[in-house]
């Protein structure tokens, strides 16, 4: 039943048009999801361009997902890196990213995490503008994309679901299907909840979100559009009446904004589309894609309007405000970083990278950075935002240092980090000391990263460490599930 259900999600597709111009690339963490990546870079893209990672749906794969939905066209012509993750029949007999399971869907495990080493890969080979980072997926794939926006907020600047479902809907096989179909009703602050709870600590902005589903959908319930739009409208304090109702190529469009009027969640609701990825093959300026089963013609090019809204067709986020001022120190502690600037005129609010991520969005010219590690050396500028949410050019960058001794990094197998005490094993499963991390088994065969973020607390650094402080655990500390 799992597999002939599974299957009814995304059938084969067509030979892929651009195989060839796809490259594996292996080496990239220790990828506990069991992943395979690919990318597509345009020839001579320099450093600094943006980087979209797009989700193939079940029965897919990485080449039958980059051309036929029109992203490779989009990488060629706009300058871009396109990272494409790829399931394993192993992991699940149809190729579905595994959405449904929390092992795979929650921060710092599973094929969450590979997807975000990968991402990690993708900025130290081509220098990513890490503050351009996006994430969009198919069904699967859409579902997987709206878990990555939820457990990597200081990640992605944005996502873009296609006939998916809201993150946290499901967490077995059996609760994925009523999830998919008839969907699953909740409030919107229940949504939100979900996605705050996947990383508790977390204080900085979430990727802005848009919603594509067909309505003619029978595979996933088109009412799961109006989930996510619940879902991440509470997310980004917002509500769901809509402050733009149109149509785009005959296509009814919504769009809610935010604080500041910055548009932070859109939908695309089209009209008698069933499930898939909606293309509009052509050569025409907003045309894309081959039609085949899953990949539908719906007169509407997804990616073109996708990456448009994220800002790729502009360069530098497409603003035209000035730089401000270096930003000025006024305080530091062992995790937090206080800033300063001088006004841009024009500026609804301001961008603060953090060694290239987003740290937050203040409206006022100052901001404080918490959850840092002490004795860490972090990177900051800051750049306007007009009143349409684009951004413009970025300030001189500060360096400064948090105070306190930095913490320690150990990386080995999982026999020896319970030798050393870092972690301990219950009935052949390692779990990381004071978080309750799972480290998977009880063998020389497993390696993780553990950073001791105080006396005797260990967290899953594999992404990189130092994480910031506030890096939940699976469990609750000195916790291990029994």
């Amino acid at each position: 039943m799992f597999l002939s259900l599974f299957a009814l999600l995304l059938g084969l597709l067509p030979a892929p048009a651009q195989a060839a111009s796809l490259t594996e690339v292996t080496g990239f963490g220790s990828n506990p999801g069991n992943l395979q990546m690919f990318r597509y870079v345009p020839d001579g893209l320099p450093a600094g361009r943006p980087l979209v990672v797009a989700l193939h749906g079940c029965t897919q794969s990485a080449a039958a997902y980059d051309n036929e939905t029109g992203w490779t066209r989009w990488a060629d012509q706009w300058g871009f890196a396109l990272l494409l993750p790829q399931q394993r029949s192993a992991n699940n007999a149809n190729s579905c990213f595994n959405w449904f399971q929390s092992a795979d869907f929650s921060r710092g495990q599973g094929e969450a995490l590979s997807v975000r080493q990968m991402t990690d890969r993708m900025a130290a080979d081509h220098g990513t503008d890490r503050s351009r980072v996006y994430v969009t997926g198919l069904s699967a794939g859409g579902a997987m994309t709206a878990v990555m926006a939820a457990s990597y907020p200081d990640v992605f600047a944005g996502a873009a679901v296609v006939a998916g479902v809201p993150f946290d809907c499901a967490r077995t096989v059996a609760a994925a299907f009523g999830c998919m179909s008839p969907g699953s009703d909740l409030g919107a602050r229940q949504w939100g909840d979900k996605v705050r709870a996947a990383y508790p600590s977390y204080t900085g902005p979430y990727p802005v979100m848009a919603v594509w589903h067909g309505t003619a959908d029978g595979t996933v319930a088109p009412m799961n559009m109006n989930e996510l739009v619940e879902q991440w409208a509470d997310v980004h304090g917002t509500d769901t009446v809509a402050d733009v109702s149109d149509t785009v190529q005959g296509h009814p469009h919504k769009v809610y904004r935010g604080s500041g009027g910055r548009a932070v969640v859109e939908s695309y609701s089209l009209t008698g589309m069933g499930h898939g990825q909606p293309v509009d093959p052509g050569s025409g300026e907003a045309q894309c894609g081959i039609a085949g089963a899953y990949v539908l013609d719906a007169d509407i090019c997804g990616s073109y309007w996708i990456g448009r809204s994220w800002g790729l067709a502009a360069q530098d986020g497409g603003g035209t405000l000035p730089a401000p001022s270096a930003p000025a120190v006024t305080a530091v502690t062992d995790a937090s970083v206080s800033l300063t600037w001088g006004a841009v005129g024009g500026a609804a609010s301001y961008r603060v990278l953090r060694d290239g991520a987003v740290a937050g969005t203040p409206s006022s010219t100052s901001f404080t950075d918490s959850g840092l590690s002490p004795g860490t050396t972090y990177t900051y500028t800051v750049s306007a935002v007009d009143g349409s949410g684009a951004t413009g050019a970025p300030s001189a960058p500060v360096r400064v240092t948090t105070t306190g001794a930095p913490h320690a990094c150990h990386t080995d197998n999982n026999y020896n980090h319970v030798a050393a005490g870092r972690a301990h094993q219950v009935l052949g499963t390692v779990y990381a000391n004071g978080s309750g991390q799972n480290m998977g088994l009880y063998n020389v065969f497993v390696t993780h990263t553990l950073e001791e973020v105080s006396p005797g607390h260990f967290v899953i650094a594999d992404s990189g460490c130092p994480l910031l402080t506030g890096a939940p655990a699976a469990f609750p500390p000195g916790r291990s599930p029994s």
